[in-house]
């Protein structure tokens, strides 16, 4: 999930036919007033590419971190849903109807679905969300942008990460040729290299010229994170714990794929503790974002170990990038902190709750949220809970019109439900 870059800069990106990044979505080019209808809106940057998806984020990490939800906040997403369940970057005019003007997506769609799962009590708008992403699956069992195109790995990403999030194995949700986001993801997972030690990265899309796959450090970060069950929340480390390794082999289903692309990661980090920029005409920099989705995806594969050093660059590095960036900043480095089970409150010594909070609407009345209670009477009978619930994803970076968004998405080991 990274928070980043221009909207101009990523519109070039995918004109160019770069690949694109996952995560937190892309922050506005230059700050404008809100209009009247994005009252409840996170920040105060415009709103036009990014404003369901930064929103979604800060939701997600508020009710993650259990925090107070403004209930403005949820109302403001709830106002942004098409009458189908769609949901555009950001609509000026909300209302039952959208147009054609309003460009929905998968992306700020299925990050609705998991702010809602998060906050709790707005099953029916989820549902209906989640619907929608089902009837624009791709063949292949992915998902693009925007439907119709091409499947690409954060996109499917972030949607199976919603899907877990509201209790469906993504690898049972099917097209009709019977292939889900795992069979999709899977296809664009690299082959080992001549150093096992260094895994297999995960590629944005198929090259459009010679059709071959192209390692991209913002994919895998959201394909590993996806593939082992997760999204924007995760709750601590996964089945290896303190585990050391893993060493490159041919994958037999997805989740070898997510652990040679963890092996990838932790290679690409293991030096400077960061991973780097590399959009088309700009200066290579340190890139916070994508980081921080390699420190979510590194503990979710259970390397923790390997997640120590980029974590400290975090909490060196983060809160100047957010304080820069947006909310969605904030609520990615919240998220991530909740992953590794650092102090959310004392991020290097910064309160990421508080800055984001600051970030909210004026009005802080507080939204339901769903409580422990609440959550295992979900599970048991579906009803709407009306407490609070963890985790964490990053991700996603949301692009103009066609632009790509990551994230990935996802669940809570202990399962949020609405």
């Amino acid at each position: 999930m990274n928070v980043r870059r221009s909207a101009a800069l990523a519109a070039a990106a995918v004109a160019l036919g770069a690949a694109a990044s996952p995560a937190v979505a892309a922050p506005s080019p230059s700050p404008s007033a809100i209009p009247a209808k994005a009252e409840g809106l996170f920040g105060k940057q415009d709103p036009t590419y990014d404003g369901v998806w930064r929103q979604s984020l800060a939701l997600t990490a508020l009710a993650t971190a259990k925090a107070e939800v403004p209930r403005p906040a949820v109302d403001w997403l709830v106002g942004q849903q098409c009458a189908d369940g769609a949901y555009a970057a950001f609509r000026a005019k909300p209302g039952a109807d959208c147009g054609a003007k309003d460009k929905v997506d998968s992306n700020s769609t299925a990050a609705a679905v998991q702010a809602f799962v998060a906050v709790g009590g707005h099953r029916a708008e989820a549902e209906k969300s989640l619907d929608w992403l089902k009837s624009t699956q791709n063949a292949d069992g992915g998902w693009s942008y925007n439907p119709g195109g091409a499947s690409d790995a954060n996109s499917t990403s972030v949607v199976a990460g919603a899907l877990a999030a509201m209790g469906e194995e993504p690898g049972s949700v099917t097209s009709e040729k019977g292939q889900s986001p795992f069979d999709a993801l899977r296809a664009l997972a690299l082959k080992c290299g001549a150093k096992p030690a260094e895994g297999a990265a995960f590629a944005y899309q198929p090259d459009p010229k010679s059709k071959k796959l192209v390692a991209n450090d913002d994919a895998t970060a959201a394909a590993v994170t996806a593939a082992l069950g997760h999204g924007f929340v995760v709750s601590g480390p996964g089945e290896d714990g303190e585990g050391g390794k893993y060493a490159c082999h041919a994958p037999k289903d997805v989740g070898d794929a997510a652990r040679n692309g963890a092996a990838h990661l932790a290679s690409a980090v293991a030096k400077t503790g960061h991973l780097m920029s590399a959009m088309p005409g700009a200066k290579d920099q340190p890139d916070v974002g994508n980081t921080a989705d390699t420190v979510v995806a590194l503990t979710a594969a259970g390397l923790t170990g390997q997640a120590r050093k980029p974590l400290a660059w975090l909490e060196e590095n983060g809160a100047r990038w957010a304080g820069q960036t947006g909310p969605a900043a904030w609520a990615q480095l919240v998220l991530t902190a909740e992953a590794t089970g650092t102090d959310a409150h004392d991020f290097g010594g910064t309160d990421l709750v508080a800055k984001l909070a600051a970030e909210g609407p004026a009005d802080a009345s507080a939204a339901p949220t769903p409580s422990a209670e609440g959550e295992q009477k979900n599970a048991d009978d579906g009803a709407d809970g009306d407490g609070i619930s963890p985790w964490w994803m990053v991700g996603v970076g949301a692009f103009v019109g066609i632009g790509i968004g990551f994230l990935v998405s996802g669940r809570n080991k202990k399962r949020s439900q609405l």
